[in-house]
């Protein structure tokens, strides 16, 4: 329901959250026979799209985001040049999301179901509570496979990524269609979010020691997250923009794109340490950063970009987010929906972060929290 009213004040002249009562469609608006024949070719594009496997803890995985999105853009490409109309898009996006909504009720069912025979070292540790709403709701297995696929690690990058940038290309085609050329705003947002999806695809492999991935279940929770709620209410800037274009100066856009810029750089270069610690912690460029050691034979970093905070990666994520939304100016709540919820997301899950690594290193978790005792925005919080 949060999605479909999303689109719908995006939609609407007024593009008021509060309004009551609230912008409701007919149920014309609701369905469209296109959008279940895109959704499932969007899915299938993406299945057949070249993959290299690697392996981790004895889990096959097939990882080949980025030539996904490559494909993806080329076909796109190709669409357009035939006189394809992407930009209605704008027209689909409710029946899509009802769609996507449908189709992850129908995969959550499916992976409910077929948890009940999986072996018990299969299941996570939180899924397995014999509550049947919470369990289906945070999923039974961990990383269920058909075969040497990976049905968690598909989902969680794909469709759903990608999905969210043609959305967004979408959105700047039907602006093109009503005013004859895109606005900077719809420019800055497209190209900040491209960004960010293509280097979550290029690393794809850094989400193999995710919480995502290494701890949580995969359920109505995650299939939701990946297939709905990323690619409906993650382009509500650019879906925000085609009714309700925005001014923008070449110094307020200077500003933004600055500011989007060190948000990229902290998130890039945190995540890229971590990963070559994790990696090879004798590697020349994190070799002499600090780190205390802990029961378990690992090491924390307390210098280095996590000597800054104690989680760098979500305060570069933070501004980037914040830097996606003022494009679309301060007269409208809903474009700052994202950064809302994004931060009420990761402050949650830094509190889980907390409680994990308090109770995997004990002694050493406290130390490193004397050492680095702000969270995510330093001197602050």
């Amino acid at each position: 329901m949060t999605v479909l009213f999303l689109i719908c004040v995006s939609q609407s002249p007024e593009a008021s959250v509060l309004q009551w009562p609230p912008p409701l469609p007919t149920t014309a608006r609701l369905w469209d026979l296109l959008a279940p024949v895109l959704v499932l070719g969007w899915i299938a594009v993406h299945l057949i799209s070249p993959v290299r496997a690697i392996t981790f803890t004895s889990v096959c995985f097939s990882p080949s985001g980025f030539h996904g999105l490559c494909i993806s853009g080329v076909l796109l490409m190709m669409l357009l040049g035939l006189g394809a109309p992407l930009g209605y898009l704008f027209e689909l996006l409710l029946p899509l999301a009802v769609c996507a909504i449908a189709l992850s009720f129908l995969f959550s069912v499916y992976l409910y179901m077929r948890s009940f025979w999986a072996p018990p070292d299969a299941l996570a540790l939180g899924g397995n509570t014999g509550s049947p709403l919470y369990d289906f709701f945070i999923g039974r297995e961990l990383n269920p496979r058909i075969g040497n696929f990976d049905l968690k690690y598909f989902c969680e990058l794909r469709p759903g990524l990608s999905g969210w940038v043609v959305i967004n290309l979408g959105m700047l085609m039907r602006e093109v269609e009503i005013r004859g050329s895109p606005s900077l705003s719809m420019i800055l947002v497209n190209s900040f979010q491209l960004l960010y999806v293509a280097d979550a695809l290029w690393n794809e492999e850094a989400i193999l020691t995710t919480m995502d991935i290494v701890h949580d279940g995969f359920g109505f929770m995650l299939v939701f997250g990946d297939l709905a709620w990323v690619p409906f209410t993650y382009s509500l800037q650019a879906a925000f923009l085609v009714m309700h274009p925005q001014a923008l100066s070449v110094l307020g856009a200077a500003i933004i794109v600055a500011l989007n810029g060190i948000g990229y750089y902290i998130f890039r270069k945190s995540n890229s340490q971590k990963n070559q610690f994790r990696q090879d912690p004798t590697h020349s460029s994190v070799a002499r950063l600090e780190t205390i050691g802990t029961a378990t034979g690992k090491r924390l970093l307390v210098s280095g970009w996590w000597g800054l905070v104690r989680h760098p990666n979500y305060l570069g994520d933070l501004l980037m987010a914040l830097a996606w939304s003022l494009p679309c100016g301060f007269s409208h709540l809903l474009p700052y929906f994202y950064v809302i919820y994004f931060t009420v997301l990761l402050i949650h899950r830094e509190a889980r972060d907390e409680r994990q690594c308090r109770a995997k290193y004990g002694l050493a978790w406290d130390t490193y929290c004397q050492h680095v005792p702000y969270r995510i925005f330093p001197y602050i919080y």
